[in-house]
């Protein structure tokens, strides 16, 4: 850089939405595809991130997503070919003041969604005392599935934009 150029930085998310979805396949990856299609977040290229939730997002009522987008994404997945198994996927939202940014969790394991959500609670309440502070609310999302062939369990917290 010479001094004049700004570096491109991508815009901030002001909005979120938490979703999870199950379902079977034939393969681990037709397994994931369909509990994608379930979670509403098939046709779009995922991007992973990390665990900041954008200071100021807010969650959206409804998720309209472009097909072929590139889709911020925080999320967790699990694959089991044993019939069955008992699987489950959980995503979280911690919240501060308004104007602080959040934490963003995802868990999954081979338990009850209620096993799973109460690990998450756990989860983002660490990573807030780690931080200094403490989450005015906890948001979470949770899914489970008994395996018939090729189960999937997915559960992601989604990063948008919007008025």
């Amino acid at each position: 850089m010479n001094g004049r150029e700004v570096p491109m930085v991508l815009p901030i998310p002001n909005r979120f939405a938490l979703v999870t979805g199950r379902a079977e396949g034939e393969t681990p990856l037709t397994a994931f595809d369909a509990a994608l299609l379930d979670a509403g977040v098939a046709n779009v290229n995922l991007v992973k991130v990390s665990s900041i939730l954008p200071p100021g997002a807010q969650p959206l009522e409804r998720l309209a997503l472009p097909p072929g987008a590139l889709v911020p994404i925080a999320y967790g997945r699990l694959v089991s070919a044993e019939p069955g198994t008992r699987i489950a996927a959980a995503v979280a939202v911690g919240r501060d003041e308004p104007g602080r940014f959040g934490m963003i969790m995802e868990h999954t394991a081979y338990a009850s969604a209620s096993e799973v959500e109460a690990t998450i609670r756990r989860m983002v309440e660490e990573s807030f005392v780690v931080r200094g502070g403490r989450p005015r609310e906890i948001l979470v999302r949770s899914v489970e599935h008994v395996v018939a062939r090729c189960g999937c369990v997915f559960a992601g917290c989604v990063l948008w934009y919007g008025a």
